[in-house]
């Protein structure tokens, strides 16, 4: 057996690891000379030998042939620092391989290994978003991928331009932040946030969205991390109707002055009304409170605050489109909610 490992035939040399791949007493000198052969050789010895040490299945992702990453990664069992290599140097193919595969153990800063380097990929990103362990910080990285790609393509197809297709796939990434964090636990929540702190992303602009989609929590933990205060303090500051400490709290955050008065108007909108209750709970835009942050800063001085009027516009015409889409769906799902809205199709 030891001379057929010389064999000038690559087919008789697959023939003897296919034999000896599943083996519990094959002799080890033979199934090592196999898995260090030529990848259409290795890779049933790769995938199966029980023979092989975690420390040899790195040395054959350390290799860069994607058929004997791919092997490793269909493996029935893959220990956590095999995979860990995969997600680190793996080609794509071998890291959609461990994410398909049931017996691969993989942590989760493997995933967001994976993830930051192949996550532009539809077949990973699908399987990916299938996993029901799937942090909210990996979810929001997928995202943020996503919106890069389509940015891309309409960008290289001529469709838009360069800035405003950066526009437009910024919006639509905030706008998916927001309904992620609404949907995602409690706890997950925070570290929602510490990852958007961390990348750059949690900007004003996000941090408002959420706000006035009555996302109370969000803006809550939000302010927490960026001021570097306790939760519990900054919701006795932001229940006290007085509004005491608000202002001082809004500055310790690094938030921009010109953005306070619609922070400011949106928050006492809340106390004096409560939560306006709207279909799409905490992850759309509440019209009824985008309108009333607008009227409240059109009476600002406009040159100092024209951006944000010119965000809160588009915000209300955002709100006033998805309010009417959520009428004509239950107009047609015949379930229309008698006094909720008005002759214009809106909420009364």
């Amino acid at each position: 057996m030891v001379m057929l490992l010389d064999d000038a035939s690559p087919l008789v040399r697959r023939a003897l690891a296919e034999v000896f791949a599943s083996s519990d007493h094959a002799p080890p000198t033979v199934v090592h000379a196999l898995a260090a052969d030529q990848p259409d050789v290795a890779a049933p010895v790769l995938r199966r030998s029980p023979l092989l040490l975690d420390a040899d299945l790195v040395e054959a992702i350390a290799s860069g042939e994607a058929q004997r990453q791919t092997a490793v990664a269909g493996r029935p069992h893959v220990p956590c620092s095999v995979s860990a290599a995969i997600a680190e140097v793996g080609c794509a193919e071998a890291c959609l391989v461990l994410l398909e595969n049931p017996g691969a153990e993989i942590v989760g800063f493997s995933v967001d290994r994976i993830v930051e380097r192949h996550g532009h990929l539809a077949a990973i990103r699908d399987v990916l978003l299938a996993r029901d362990d799937l942090a909210a910080p990996t979810r929001h990285a997928l995202v943020v991928k996503l919106s890069q790609s389509l940015a891309e393509f309409v960008t290289s197809r001529e469709w838009l331009a360069e800035d405003r297709a950066h526009r437009v796939t910024r919006e639509a990434c905030e706008k998916a932040t927001v309904v992620l964090a609404a949907e995602s636990p409690e706890a997950e929540v925070g570290r929602l946030i510490q990852h958007l702190r961390d990348s750059g992303q949690l900007t004003a602009g996000l941090i408002l969205r959420s706000l006035l989609s009555g996302h109370l929590e969000f803006f809550e933990e939000a302010l927490a991390v960026l001021a570097e205060v306790p939760l519990s303090r900054v919701i006795g500051i932001l229940h006290d109707r007085r509004g005491a400490g608000f202002r001082a709290l809004y500055d310790k955050a690094g938030l921009p002055a010109s953005s306070f008065p619609a922070f400011r108007a949106a928050l006492d909108a809340m106390r004096e009304d409560g939560f306006v209750i709207e279909p799409g709970g905490a992850s759309r835009l509440k019209r009824q409170i985008v309108e009333r942050v607008l009227t409240a800063c059109e009476g600002e001085t406009p040159d100092e605050i024209e951006p944000l009027l010119t965000l809160l516009r588009r915000y209300a015409a955002e709100a006033a489109r998805e309010e009417a889409r959520l009428f004509c769906d239950e107009l047609v799902g015949g379930k229309p909610r008698v006094g909720d809205y008005d002759l214009r199709g809106v909420a009364a």
